[in-house]
């Protein structure tokens, strides 16, 4: 009877506990059933593979950034098709407007976007630009289409849930769910420019992922899916997006010029380690020490140095070198800027 009595006693026990647990996880349903409309799935058409191959990465440590270009033509030798590739995008205006990678349309000569309702619809290419890998298609059509909710990218913490919508491998309307893992990432690119802050996740993302919207629990996109980290080309559990905030500033110049203009500071930088903080008397590593400041330029202007460290921009704390990068490509040329240097405060 005692025996009954605990065994009993454990169940219900254990029972509650899954119970408890299960009622903190969220629950995705209705997130996707109103924001799945849109999201596009988009291919496109290119131009047939050239018969040599790509150029080696520059360093071991850029081969591992895989970008979702769509499966690979390993052979390296001519193919007998045109070149396809699948990516994602998401509706942000009702008139056709979708943002999307760069990446994904780069070099197509027709783009293809296919909606939740299996309608297929040419699109024009905006605008694109390069160096945050995002770009701006526009579908000619009657119908109202729905749109997502723009969120805002700034105030997302670390360990958040977030929600996937893509593509992966042609496979439509894939939903997969993590957590914010860590924010202000930077990349290396084939630039050896920096102008993105990623948000890293564990969000499963793979090929045709790419220029998907990643949403927070409110049903707001936050950021666009963008690259992994992979020894093998495949998803390891960590993935980077680019913050929507990035991305509608992109977005908005792209509708409005066709192009991005961006902030221009002219100095080389360097982090500040361990050692060079002892010799300029920080009480820590922070900031960002200008190493070489070019002729004729804003920085020059205003009175930087080489040796000056920025320690602020714009009333932003300057904490890693590449933080700099991302905050001078914000503000549009021309614009006057103010930042802070431990030995002069300069406006530019």
């Amino acid at each position: 009877m005692k025996v009954r009595f605990l065994t009993l006693l454990i169940v219900l026990l254990s029972s509650n506990i899954n119970s408890a647990f299960a009622q903190d996880l969220p629950d995705f349903t209705e997130l996707v059933e109103q924001n799945a409309p849109a999201v596009v799935n988009i291919s496109t058409v290119g131009e047939a593979p050239k018969t040599q191959r790509r150029s080696r990465p520059r360093s071991d440590e850029l081969e591992e950034f895989f970008r979702f270009f769509g499966p690979p033509n390993r052979r390296g030798g001519p193919s007998a098709r045109p070149a396809r590739s699948l990516g994602s995008g998401f509706i942000i205006s009702k008139d056709g407007y979708i943002l999307t990678n760069n990446h994904v349309v780069d070099g197509a000569k027709e783009i293809l976007v296919r909606f939740s309702d299996r309608r297929e619809l040419v699109a024009k290419l905006v605008g694109q630009d390069v160096r945050a890998d995002l770009a701006v298609l526009k579908v000619e059509t009657d119908a109202v289409l729905p749109t997502v909710k723009i969120g805002k990218s700034e105030g997302l913490k670390v360990g958040a849930w977030v929600l996937a919508i893509g593509s992966p491998f042609g496979f439509d309307y894939s939903v997969t769910a993590g957590i914010v893992s860590a924010k202000g990432r930077s990349l290396p690119t084939a630039q050896n420019e920096n102008y993105v802050p990623y948000i890293q996740t564990d969000v499963a993302i793979n090929p045709g992922n790419s220029g998907g919207p990643l949403f927070n629990l409110a049903g707001e996109v936050i950021g666009i899916n963008s690259q992994i980290y992979s020894n093998s080309g495949g998803f390891m559990g960590v993935s980077f997006a680019i913050p929507i905030d990035v991305a509608m500033e992109v977005a908005d110049q792209l509708r409005a010029e066709g192009r991005v203009s961006r902030g221009w500071l002219g100095v080389m930088i360097q982090e500040v380690n361990r050692d060079l903080a002892e010799s300029f008397g920080l009480d820590r590593p922070h900031g960002a020490l200008i190493s070489k400041v070019f002729e004729n330029t804003p920085a020059q202007t205003g009175g930087l140095q080489e040796g000056d460290i920025i320690t602020k921009f714009n009333g932003r704390s300057i904490e890693r070198s590449s933080e700099l990068p991302q905050h001078v490509g914000r503000v549009q040329a021309g614009a006057l800027v103010s930042l802070l240097s431990l030995y002069v405060t300069v406006k530019l």
